[in-house]
């Protein structure tokens, strides 16, 4: 699938599940784009992946063959976001949104002038998304992540800034931000919930995607049919370690 097909299909609201990437390891991510994932998401603010890691990663993904790569940037910098895009991501995750004039800004770091201030370089990106300004504003997507108090707070003013393409929730901060000890709190599940109804029905409203973070597969498939356009099912390190884990257990040993 091209960036400008996976494009369209998050545009269209159609329903896709991607896969998260915190390891910089091309060969595993070019084997995790060969599945059939519909996006990779690269972690580059809490992933273990710097500069060189992010375009190595997503030449792996783009040679999968059946991905498109995604990144989520460290900030909503123009230069981190400016920088993704120039190595061929397919769209950029932003974290820490908390108004809309922070989707705003993302949007604008996004895209070329008239309509952004992206500045023109893609080294890598002209190659396989664009190659004119145009085009590549056409195939390039951004998802504002609600995570926080105030992204909560102002949502229906986030989904509603021009351009933004869908909004991503970070379960792990909004619990906390709606008043969790600990992500997954069992205590706020109420309130999180009620959280998550209120992002999905604000995207709605705007005709823009709504997508979100999950553990596994199960809780991806619970998500989407709640409501949700596009889940995420996380990650590389963590499902590496449950599956040496289980099979550690299974040789007879219990993992400590």
């Amino acid at each position: 699938m091209t960036a400008a097909e996976f494009a369209r299909k998050i545009r269209s609201r159609e329903r896709a599940v991607g896969y998260w990437v915190v390891l910089d390891a091309p060969v595993a991510t070019e084997r995790l784009a060969r599945l059939g994932y519909d996006y990779i998401a690269l972690d580059g603010q809490h992933g273990l992946i710097g500069n060189a890691g992010l375009l190595s990663n997503l030449m792996a993904i783009d040679a999968g063959g059946r991905s498109t790569g995604l990144v989520r940037v460290e900030s909503g910098e123009p230069a981190a976001i400016g920088r993704a895009l120039d190595f061929g991501a397919g769209g950029v995750i932003v974290p820490l949104v908390d108004t809309a004039g922070d989707a705003a800004a993302a949007v604008s770091a996004a895209r070329y002038p008239a309509g952004g201030r992206r500045s023109y370089g893609p080294m890598r990106s002209m190659l396989r998304i664009g190659p004119t300004p145009a085009e590549a504003d056409d195939s390039v997507l951004v998802l504002a992540m609600i995570e926080t108090p105030e992204g909560l707070a102002n949502i229906e003013a986030i989904c509603a800034t021009p351009g933004l393409d869908g909004v991503y929730v970070g379960p792990s901060d909004l619990c906390l931000a709606v008043g969790g000890r600990f992500p997954n709190d069992p205590e706020v599940a109420g309130v999180f919930e009620e959280a998550l109804e209120r992002i999905r029905t604000s995207a709605e409203r705007a005709g823009i995607a709504a997508g979100i973070h999950n553990p596994g597969g199960e809780q991806a498939a619970r998500r989407l049919a709640e409501g949700f356009t596009f889940a995420t099912v996380a990650s590389d390190l963590v499902h590496l370690e449950q599956a040496a884990a289980a099979h550690l257990k299974a040789a007879g040993l219990d993992p400590e």
